[in-house]
């Protein structure tokens, strides 16, 4: 895969112009995006400079994060806090995903998004309203391991990490996750399933596919 140099304010200039000529935009139903990335590679913060740059071009978005619907502590630890398995498949509700954020923005839905879920820190439900998703809007949807459940992206963007610049990026708290993304890499190929890939092994001066993504 070529990759080429990209300042982050042209990629995110690309990638709200790409979204933007998506079909879904033109027709009055809800775009899905998703920024897929290991929390080292920092797919929030790409996720909120597109949200922005999306508004500029007259769109409702929504941002998303799936670190708002995470399982409860007593299924994500039930083997243990540091179980690379469960992490892999079994730390997000996928299920709620599907159920409040993908299906009311199927054709013929009515576009209100719970936007989280549960919060990790306490533990706790969050009891958050749902937001409505105006026909036209876009959702973005950002986190790791996004890719490999059927999740209905219209553009998918995948932020890449070679294994030494995660194994070197990464907390210690999360060093035990590591196992996971190879995992992920060998099973799932992430780049070979994203609409856009960005290469973010040095967060200040990223690389995407942009001419065979075109």
């Amino acid at each position: 895969m070529r990759l080429e140099a990209i300042s982050w304010e042209r990629l995110t200039d690309a990638l709200a112009d790409r979204v933007t000529r998506t079909r879904a935009a033109d027709d009055g139903t809800w775009l899905r995006v998703g920024i897929d990335g290991a929390p080292a590679a920092q797919a929030g913060q790409l996720a909120e400079r597109l949200a922005d740059g999306l508004r500029l071009r007259g769109r409702s978005v929504l941002v998303v994060s799936t670190e708002g619907f995470l399982r409860p502590a007593s299924l994500r630890y039930e083997y243990g806090r540091q179980d690379v398995e469960a992490y892999y498949d079994g730390w997000t509700d996928t299920g709620a995903l599907w159920r409040e954020v993908f299906n009311p923005l199927d054709p013929g839905g009515g576009g209100h998004v719970l936007p989280d879920l549960w919060d990790p820190a306490t533990d706790r439900a969050t009891r958050s309203p749902y937001v409505r998703l105006p026909p036209g809007g876009v959702l973005v949807l950002h986190g790791p391991l996004l890719l490999g459940h059927g999740f209905p992206f219209d553009v998918c963007v995948h932020l890449r990490l070679s294994p030494a610049a995660l194994a070197r990026r990464a907390q210690e708290s999360e060093r035990w996750t590591l196992p996971a993304f190879a995992r992920y890499e060998a099973e799932v190929h992430p780049a070979d399933h994203a609409d856009v890939v960005v290469r973010v092994d040095d967060l200040r001066h990223p690389a995407w596919n942009g001419a065979d993504s075109a």
